[in-house]
C-alpha cells in the first residue's frame, strides 16, 4: 500500500488554516461589537425608563400641586462621585437607576410639604436616611447617606454618597 504525498497540499493546507484562523478572529471580534452595543442599548434603556418614571410623576405631581405655589413638587436624588474613596462602588448604570427610584421613593414623603418648612424634615430625612442599607440592588447591598438637601423651583434636589455595606461579622 502506497501513502500519498502530502508535499502537494502543504499551500492548500497553510491557506485553509489562515482561513479558519480569520473565521474565529472574525467572529470574535464581531461578538465583542454586538456585546458592546447591547451593553449601550441597556444602558439606554434604563436612563430612559427613569426618566419616563421620573416625567410621569412629575406630570401626577405637578397637576395635583399646580395651584399651590410654596410645596415641594418633586424630588430629584443625585449621587455624589468621590474620588479616591476605597469603599466606593462604582455603579453601573442599571444599579444606579435602581438606586436613584428607592431614594426617590424613600423621599416622596416630602412632596407636598411646604418648602418654608423643610429645615425640620431634613433633620428628620437625614436621621430616617443616615446609614440606610439598600438591600438585593442587582445581588448587592449598599449604604446610603444624605450630603445636602435643596429646594429650588419647588424641586427638591438631594445628593447623597453611596457605599459597598460591608455586613458586620458575626
Amino acid at each position: 500500500m502506497r501513502v500519498p504525498q502530502f508535499d502537494k497540499y502543504v499551500g492548500a493546507m497553510r491557506g485553509l488554516g489562515l482561513l479558519l484562523a480569520g473565521m474565529i478572529i472574525g467572529a470574535a471580534v464581531y461578538s465583542s461589537i454586538y456585546h458592546a452595543q447591547f451593553e449601550a442599548l441597556i444602558s439606554l434603556k434604563s436612563d430612559l425608563e427613569m426618566k419616563l418614571d421620573q416625567y410621569e410623576s412629575d406630570i401626577k405631581q405637578w397637576k395635583k400641586l399646580s395651584k399651590q405655589h410654596t410645596v415641594i413638587k418633586s424630588v430629584v436624588p443625585r449621587i455624589e462621585e468621590e474620588a479616591g474613596d476605597k469603599k466606593k462602588p462604582v455603579l453601573d448604570k442599571v444599579t444606579e437607576a435602581e438606586l436613584l427610584l428607592r431614594i426617590k421613593k424613600d423621599l416622596s414623603v416630602f412632596i407636598g410639604q411646604s418648602i418654608y418648612e423643610i429645615d425640620s424634615d431634613a433633620q428628620f430625612a437625614r436621621k430616617l436616611l443616615s446609614q440606610k442599607i439598600y438591600a438585593d440592588v442587582l445581588e448587592k447591598n449598599y449604604t446610603v447617606t444624605i450630603n445636602t438637601m435643596l429646594v429650588v423651583d419647588n424641586v427638591l434636589q438631594v445628593w447623597v454618597k453611596v457605599r459597598l455595606y460591608d455586613r458586620p461579622p458575626g
